[in-house]
C-alpha cells in the first residue's frame, strides 16, 4: 500500500472548505494507506490536554481514529502551530510522534521528514520563540489555564504569525533554503527529504535523491504519495489528481 504525506491544513472549523476536504480525503482513503505522515500545522492550533479536546477538532480526531483502526500507522511531526500533542495522539491513536522530525524508512529508502520550520538557520528569533513554546514550563502553565483562554490567545497569535510568514517569504526564498536543507541531509546519507511549512509545492529529483515540499491543504490541497518506490505530488480532489514536478 501507499504512504501519504500531508502538512499545513491549518484546520479551524468543521464548516471550512479545507476541513471538509480533508475529512472527505481521509474517509475515501481509509484502509488504503500503509502510513499516514502528518508533517505539522494540521491544526491552526493544538496543545494536548489529558482529558479535553478542542470541540472544533472532534470530527477530524474521530476520523483519524477510524483511519488508525483500519490498519494505517500514523506518524505526526510537530509543527509551529501544533505541539505537545498529548495523550490522544500518543495513546488513543498510538502515533509515532517526532517533535523535531527525524528519519523514516520507505521500503529501504532512508528519508528525513520534518515540518520545515527549522530549515532556515538564520531565523534566530523564531528558534528562540520555538524553544519557549515547547518548554516543559510553558506546557505545565498551559495545562493550568482554561482551554477557552488558550484558544483565544492562540487565535490572536496565529494572526500575527500569518503576517510575519509573508514577510519572511519575501526576505528568504523558500526554494533556496529547501535545497540547502536537502543537501545537508543528503550528505548525511538520506535519499529523500520531505518538508511542509513553506506552503510551496515542489518535487525535485537529482542523482537518485528526492526533495519534496508538500505545499499545503489550506488553499492548494496538495500532498505527496510514496508508491512503487517513488514520490509523486498530487492535488485533491478527484481521481484525476494533478501531479506536479519541477527540476
Amino acid at each position: 500500500m501507499k504512504d501519504v504525506f500531508i502538512a499545513d491544513a491549518h484546520l479551524r472549523h468543521p464548516d471550512d472548505e479545507n476541513y471538509r476536504r480533508l475529512m472527505a480525503f481521509l474517509s475515501e482513503e481509509r484502509g488504503r494507506i500503509r502510513t499516514l505522515y502528518l508533517l505539522g500545522d494540521i491544526f491552526e492550533f493544538w496543545v494536548g490536554y489529558r482529558h479535553v479536546a478542542f470541540s472544533a477538532y472532534v470530527p477530524v480526531l474521530e476520523e483519524l481514529r477510524r483511519v488508525r483502526q483500519s490498519g494505517t500507522e500514523i506518524v505526526y511531526v510537530e509543527g509551529n502551530h501544533d505541539f505537545h500533542m498529548g495523550p490522544y495522539f500518543a495513546e488513543t491513536l498510538d502515533c509515532r510522534i517526532l517533535p523535531d522530525g527525524g528519519s523514516i524508512d520507505l521500503d529501504g529508502t532512508p528519508a528525513f521528514v520534518s515540518h520545515g520550520d527549522l530549515v532556515n538557520p538564520h531565523d534566530r528569533g523564531y528558534r528562540l520563540w520555538r524553544g519557549v513554546l515547547r518548554s516543559r514550563i510553558l506546557q505545565k502553565m498551559i495545562g493550568v489555564f482554561p482551554p477557552d483562554w488558550i484558544w483565544g490567545i492562540a487565535a490572536w497569535a496565529g494572526r500575527q504569525s500569518g503576517k510575519k510568514h509573508a514577510a519572511k517569504q519575501a526576505r528568504w526564498i523558500p526554494r533556496e533554503m529547501l535545497r540547502s536543507h536537502a543537501a545537508r541531509r543528503f550528505a548525511e546519507g538520506f535519499e529523500a527529504v520531505v518538508t511542509g511549512h513553506f506552503h510551496s509545492p515542489l518535487l525535485e529529483r537529482s542523482d537518485g535523491k528526492t526533495l519534496v515540499s508538500l505545499g499545503d491543504w489550506l488553499h492548494q490541497y496538495s500532498y505527496a504519495v510514496w508508491d512503487g518506490g517513488q514520490f509523486t505530488l498530487r492535488t485533491y480532489p478527484g481521481a484525476k489528481s494533478e501531479k506536479r514536478q519541477t527540476g
